[in-house]
């Protein structure tokens, strides 16, 4: 996607409960690649693969 398309894409909240200890391990690690927590999670779902469409079949 190019650059000019994100900056118009709408941005959407994600709230998320994980555990303390993993809460400070990713504040760690953001803080270590000199990124903030979003970008780091923007970077994983980013490495996810594209989901697949169910394919449909006439019986």
């Amino acid at each position: 996607m190019c650059r000019y398309c994100v900056r118009f894409m709408a941005k959407k909240e994600l709230h998320i409960r994980i555990t303390e200890r993993r809460m400070n391990k990713l504040r760690l690690y953001a803080a270590q690649k000199d990124k903030t927590i979003t970008q780091i999670v923007e970077d994983l779902l980013d490495t996810l693969p594209e989901p697949q469409k169910p394919s449909i079949t006439v019986g």
